[in-house]
This record gives structure tokens, sequence and C-alpha cells, in this order.
């Protein structure tokens, strides 16, 4: 583990947090080597991660999105930024690192909290920066992912009526025009009207289309 200098900073301390083994250990041997990086301890799942922030107390949680069984990285980033650790009083920076880059799980990360979200593809350098970053409440995405955010602002998600919603909803269960009608006591026309609206506004043609979509861009419940 690094260790500082005489008159230099104390290293940025921090708990690594990913379900796969290996994965885990090639992380945790990366980052004993990077200057001024101590490795506090290691997680396999969110609840585990959850438990050894409160005892440990690092600056940073590296934090991977799926973790298994049990809560998933985004609530357990959610739950590490929402309030201060118990016993250490203090709330720790999380850097989301991962493989996933989907516009949806890119919000919900940053929704929850996360301080920075980097892909696993990233150089060793860039990790580490991110890392001392990260350490300071400053912000660091990864390329594809900062691409990813700028096109959403720049091309917001489609507004729907609230009753576009109910049949978007509906949809995704897998009912069909008839059903749907039923569920809602509209008529099957009504229905097929406001499908064409919702296929217009999120610019597909087919049923899977829209709710594939939806999905993405966390327009359901």
């Amino acid at each position: 583990m690094t260790h500082p200098a005489d008159g230099a900073s104390a290293p940025v301390r921090i708990l690594v947090c990913d379900d796969h083994v290996v994965v885990r250990a090639g992380l945790l041997a990366l980052l004993d080597s990077a200057p001024g990086i101590e490795v506090a301890g290691e997680a396999g799942t969110g609840e585990e991660a959850l438990a050894l922030v409160a005892r440990l107390a690092p600056d940073v949680v590296l934090m991977d999105l799926q973790l298994g069984a049990g809560i998933d990285g985004v609530e357990a980033t959610r739950r590490l930024t929402a309030a201060p650790a118990p016993g250490s009083g203090r709330v720790p920076h999380v850097l989301v690192l991962t493989t996933y880059d989907t516009d949806a799980d890119i919000t919900r990360a940053i929704e929850a909290g996360a301080t920075g979200y980097l892909l696993k593809a990233e150089r060793p350098e860039e990790l580490f920066a991110a890392i001392h970053a990260a350490a300071q409440g400053r912000t660091t995405l990864s390329g594809p992912v900062a691409g990813r955010v700028m096109a959403n602002m720049r091309s917001p998600r489609p507004t729907l009526t609230d009753r576009e919603r109910d049949i978007l909803a509906q949809l995704a269960t897998g009912l069909g025009n008839r059903e749907i009608a039923r569920a809602l006591f509209i008529s099957e026309a009504t229905v097929k009207t406001h499908l064409r609206r919702i296929y217009d506004k999120l610019g597909v043609d087919t049923r899977a289309g829209a709710v594939a979509v939806a999905k993405e861009q966390r327009l359901l419940p």
C-alpha cells in the first residue's frame, strides 16, 4: 500500500467494491502500485460495502454497478451518499467503475450521488487521476459517458402525457390493444391513436421499439 513521504499529503484511502473476485484482485494489485492511493479495503456486495465504509471511513468508494445478489451499485451509492456513515460521520465520494454505459445506467448512478463514472476500459493513469479528482469532490467522466451526457442535454427526453405513460406502462407488460383498452376503460381506437403519438415521440414504429426506448430513457416507472 502507498504511504505518504514526510511533508506529503495523506494518500487517498479507497474501498473497492466489485463482485468478481478476479477483477477485484486485479484492481487491488493495480491500485497498490498507484502513487498517493491507499487501499483501505474490498467488498464483494453492496451490503458489505456499506458495512466497511462505516468501519473504515474511506475517502473514495470504487463502485461497480452490477453486484449479483443483494442491492446493486446504484442503490449502494444512494445509501452511501445519503448521510454520513455511522461512526465516522463522513460521506465518501463514490466513483463508478463499470463496463455498462447505457443512458439509463449513467443517469441512475449520477442521480444516486456518484461523483464520477468511468468505464473499465480506461487506462490505469486515467483511473488514478479520477480517484484523486473524486477525493476532492471533482467530477470525472469517461469520454463515451461524457458524450452521452452531452447528447442527452442537447436532446432531452420526449414528454409524454399521463395517458400516454399509462398506455406505455401497459404495453411494457405485454398486453395487446384490446387488453389495454379494458384495463384503462377506453376504446381500442383511442389506444391506437395514443400508440401512434407515442411512436412518433419516441421515433419508433414497433411496440417492442417503444418499450425499449422507454426503458432506455427511463420513461417507465
